[in-house]
């Protein structure tokens, strides 16, 4: 993933201060009681929860607790971190950024962030980056750099489907996108390949539990593959302690790596793809 700015750390957009329930309803006797005061009415305002104002006084403070949390929840909705579905979808649509047929909110945000970004009609990475992830859903991640002086763009292309290794018609799409008119700079060439450049395969000894059931060996295989498909995959390292974290499920009392013999090494702009897991049971015990 590209590396934009954490908005999570930035503090919460507060449009009216939220005060808590029990404040609000201590602002409201003080005033209830003044009030009574005011009219010659003696009222003591640590009488019985039965009394009709108290009653009034905490349906009151309920309903403004409710009301300014609902406030600055709309009011978020016009700031991209908060922003959700169809109020996400009004946003992005200032710079023409328009939500992908199963695109979820965190992929729209950051397409909406890179278009900011890199507004111009070529030029920096963040522009490229916005035109390969907006020419298909199927793009999961993209990787993009120049060697040396050389005028060539390398667009790696990590897919969602499979292992990630791109089929040569993502990659076409990805191209075509890139060489229009209005989006590629004249001086600019590009070469467009996968990102997946080595592909591992995993052998995995395990001791089971002696109360686990035979099928625990074949869940740790698809458990492997599927906790290493959860990782942004660019530049990640497969480890060999990776590989016995996401086989240590329930039932698994000790994992060891046959293969591969040492951790496998991605470069920044390469991702790794594991082709098969491969689990024998080397006995059981605790």
């Amino acid at each position: 993933m590209t590396n934009l700015p954490d908005l999570s750390a930035l503090p919460p957009p507060e449009v009216v201060e939220e005060i808590s329930y029990e404040d609000i309803l201590a602002e409201l006797a003080v005033d209830i009681k003044a009030r009574f005061a005011a009219a010659g009415i003696d009222w003591d305002v640590d009488q019985l929860e039965t009394d009709a104002a108290v009653i009034v006084a905490q349906a009151a403070a309920y309903r403004e607790t409710v009301l300014r949390s609902r406030i600055n929840y709309v009011a978020q909705q016009g700031f991209l971190y908060f922003a959700e579905k169809d109020n996400l979808e009004q946003l992005s649509a200032w710079l023409e950024v328009f939500r992908m047929e199963g695109e979820s909110d965190d992929r729209l945000k950051e397409r909406f962030r890179l278009a900011t970004i890199g507004r111009s009609a070529g030029g920096p990475a963040e522009r490229y980056r916005s035109v390969v992830l907006g020419a298909d859903i199927d793009v999961r991640d993209v990787a993009i750099w120049r060697e040396g002086r050389d005028p060539t763009v390398n667009i790696a292309v990590l897919s969602q489907s499979g292992n990630g290794e791109p089929t040569q018609a993502l990659l076409d799409v990805v191209e075509t996108a890139l060489t229009q008119p209005d989006i590629q700079v004249v001086s600019d060439t590009f070469n467009v390949v996968s990102a997946i450049r080595k592909t591992v395969d995993v052998t995995l000894s395990v001791r089971l539990d002696p109360t686990a059931a035979d099928s625990v060996a074949d869940q740790v295989a698809t458990t492997v593959q599927s906790e290493w498909q959860k990782q942004d995959l660019l530049g990640l390292d497969l480890t060999r302690a990776f590989l016995i974290q996401a086989a240590g499920i329930a039932g698994v009392t000790n994992v060891e790596v046959t293969a591969p013999a040492v951790d496998t090494v991605a470069l920044e702009n390469e991702a790794i793809a594991i082709n098969s897991v491969t689990v024998t049971v080397s006995g059981r015990g605790r």
